[in-house]
């Protein structure tokens, strides 16, 4: 049960960036966006990777990977459409 709730809370907070994503990716605009908030999340959602291998928590490593992927992604965009401008 624990690893359940777990894995449903990691699916959340996980899904939470796919809007953002999206968003950045249909409009190729990406004002607003901050890149130290980013970086900031991204350094902090690496740390919660290598804290979930350590624990060998499968939700803890799945919706890091998943998020940090995503952050990369969002940053991606926000750095590329910068260099545009």
């Amino acid at each position: 049960m624990t690893e359940v709730l777990g894995l449903l809370a990691a699916t959340f907070t996980t899904i939470a960036f796919i809007p953002q994503v999206y968003k950045i990716w249909k409009e190729k605009a990406s004002d607003g966006v901050s890149v130290t908030m980013y970086l900031v999340m991204l350094t902090g959602v690496l740390l919660w990777e290598v804290y979930g291998w350590l624990i060998h928590s499968l939700p803890v490593i799945l919706a890091n990977a998943v998020t940090a992927l995503l952050l990369i992604v969002i940053l991606y965009l926000k750095l590329s459409q910068t260099k545009k401008e």
